[in-house]
Parts: structure tokens; sequence; C-alpha cells
């Protein structure tokens, strides 16, 4: 879809909004970074707004988002996901953006621009801790409001790729998906598979264990949070489903893109706790546990993803993070809860000996 296509398709989807407030005239087209993403995102504003999604009118912007190009029937069923999940979202009061519309035909989705400013690297120098913890404190209070109440109503027919998280999913995208793609493919690591398969197989099946009814974001990090008139609001939630709740607190905090110290870590999590028990009760030792289950699970998800994007597709950009995610996934096994877990114990030092090697 060339630009002024686009913009003409925008333009007829908006006219439909009864609200009439998208003053995009005349329309300028910004293309946007898309991370790891195959999708395309642009920015449509008008000329008296300020190029970062907040002009002088209430909606002098637009994110118009596009399947790739000759998207497959899953892709398009993301972009759907897109819609509903975020209709959802936005309905229960979540701080994400409004949807205007979505083209069923194109998988064009028009929603509120939130900007250019992310978590990511806000308020990162040493005199300016205090705000960045703050910002930090407010991102888990509300994630644990979405988490609770993002779950009531919640369809999963809404979810393009599976409606749950499960050990099927662990086994598969995460703990899989990190020795094939990362230690395999990226690091050419020689490991016994079954001894492997086996280890990933229960530590998985431990996982599962959580209760997994609460709404799941599944990738919560701080590239994904941006900050609106400096409140933390979501994006990229369109592979949400349901799951449990520790796995999002542990895509936040152990965020390779953030690296959070871990005193910082542990004070977050006790914010989250207290903001978690005003929405629902929770053993607070029961999440202790899972969370070092899903962190670990997460984490091998990381690694996974960022060997297969530098890797393959090219992606220079998550190579500097992988690293970190493998030092991460090392102190996680080294922790005696995970003393079964021999293979994956020497398997993440092996890691990091590689990644060393390779710098």
């Amino acid at each position: 879809m060339d630009a002024a296509t686009l913009i003409a398709q925008a333009a007829k989807l908006l006219s439909k909004d009864s609200r009439a407030q998208h003053q995009l005239t005349p329309p300028q087209l910004e293309k946007l970074s898309a991370d790891g993403s195959s999708r395309r995102f642009y920015r449509i504003y008008a000329e008296n707004a300020d190029h970062n999604g907040h002009g002088d009118t209430p909606c002098s912007s637009v994110l118009a988002i596009l399947p790739p190009e000759g998207a497959s029937t899953k892709e398009m069923a993301e972009a759907e996901s897109v819609a509903h999940i975020g209709r959802h979202l936005h309905r229960l009061g979540a701080p994400t953006p409004e949807i205007y519309a979505w083209d069923k035909v194109s998988g064009l989705v028009l929603c509120e621009d939130f900007g250019n400013k992310q978590l990511h690297g806000s308020a990162a120098s040493p005199d300016q801790q205090g705000r960045r913890l703050l910002l930090y404190e407010k991102t888990l209070q509300a994630l644990a409001r979405m988490q609770v109440r993002g779950a009531e109503g919640f369809d999963p027919n809404w979810c393009w790729d599976t409606p749950r998280y499960d050990a099927a999913l662990m086994q598969d995208r995460e703990s899989g998906y990190f020795l094939k793609a990362c230690c395999r493919d990226l690091l050419g690591l020689v490991f016994d598979t079954e001894i492997l398969a086996e280890e990933c197989r229960l530590l998985a099946a431990q996982a599962a264990q959580a209760p997994a009814h609460f709404f799941l974001h599944r990738d919560f990090q701080s590239r994904n949070i941006m900050l609106v008139h400096g409140q933390p609001a979501f994006i990229d939630f369109q592979g949400g489903r349901l799951g449990p709740l520790a796995y999002d607190v542990a895509s936040l905090l152990l965020d390779p893109y953030a690296a959070l110290p871990a005193s910082m870590q542990d004070h977050l999590l006790q914010v989250y706790l207290e903001a978690l028990n005003r929405e629902t009760s929770y053993d607070q030792d029961q999440f202790q546990d899972e969370y070092l289950l899903l962190a670990l699970h997460r984490t091998m998800q990381i690694l996974g993803a960022f060997a297969f994007l530098s890797h393959v597709k090219g992606k220079s950009f998550f190579a500097q993070f992988l690293k970190p995610a493998a030092v991460s996934l090392a102190t996680l096994l080294a922790k005696p809860a995970f003393a079964r877990y021999v293979g994956l114990r020497q398997l993440s030092v092996q890691c990091c000996h590689r990644l060393n090697s390779l710098q």
C-alpha cells in the first residue's frame, strides 16, 4: 500500500468515527521503526502536530499499523487481535491506546498515537534515578490492575496465536526456542538433547501449576511502555492471552534493555505485590515461587528471540542484549530452587562463556 492509498483509506475509516475529533489536515506520513516486528507502522499527522504524537489538537496524529506485505492468514489474525484486545483493555480503563478503526480486508488498524517516549532509556542519568523508580512503580501498579481487570470478559477467540499460556507453549516457544535459536544455531553449542528436553518438560510442568486465568501481555518490557504526559502507557498487547501473573512482572524486572539493579528489582516486586493485593487476594510466598519459574521461561524466550532476530533476521540491534540475558539466566539457574536442573545450569554457563568469546 503506497502512502497516498494509506492516507486515503485512513481518512475514510476515520470519517466513520462519530466523535469527529481527528484533525489530520493536511495529512503527513512518517514511517516508524518496527523493532522486531514484521508489521509496518506509520504516523499520520497534521501540520500542527509536534511529531511526537501530541499536537495542539486532541487527535492531531494517528498511528496506522499494517500487516507485512503479502501477509499470511496468521498475520492478518494478529491485526484483528490488536483491534479486539485493544478495545477490550481500553474499555476496562487500562492505559492502552484507543482503537479508532480496523479494516478486516487490509488488516489496517488506526489507533491513538502515544508518541515516541519510551520507558526504555527514560531518566537513565544518575541524577534522575528517583524519577525512574517512580515511573517503574507506576508501571507495575497499572500492570496489576490490567492483569486482574483485563481478564474479566476476555474472549480467548480474540487471540491470534494461542488462547492461553501453558506448558506446551513454554516448551515450544520458550525453552525450545532457546535451545534451537540461541544454543544450537547461534552459538553452536553441543548438548544432550534428551536430557535438556526432559529438564525443560519438568520445568514447564512446574511453572504450569501457577493459576493462569489473568490477562497476560507476554511482551511487557520497557520498549513497549510509552510515557504519555509523564504517565506509563502500554502498547504491543496483541499477543495477549490468559496466563499467570508473574510472567509479565519478570518480563519487566529482568528486561535486558534496562538492566535494573537487584535492589531495585526487589523493591519493585514488593510495590507490585502491594498493588496486586489491592485488586485480588494472592499468597505472596506462592507468587515468589512462581516468579522464579516464569522468570526462567521469559529469559529463555528472550534469548531465543534475540538470537533469531540478530542471526537470522539481520537485526543487529538485538545482539547487544544477548549477554545480559544470558547472565540473568545463569544467575536464576544458580539458585537452590533449580539444583535439579543440572543440564540447564551447565548450558547457561556455556552460553555466557561463548558470548563472552564473541565480544
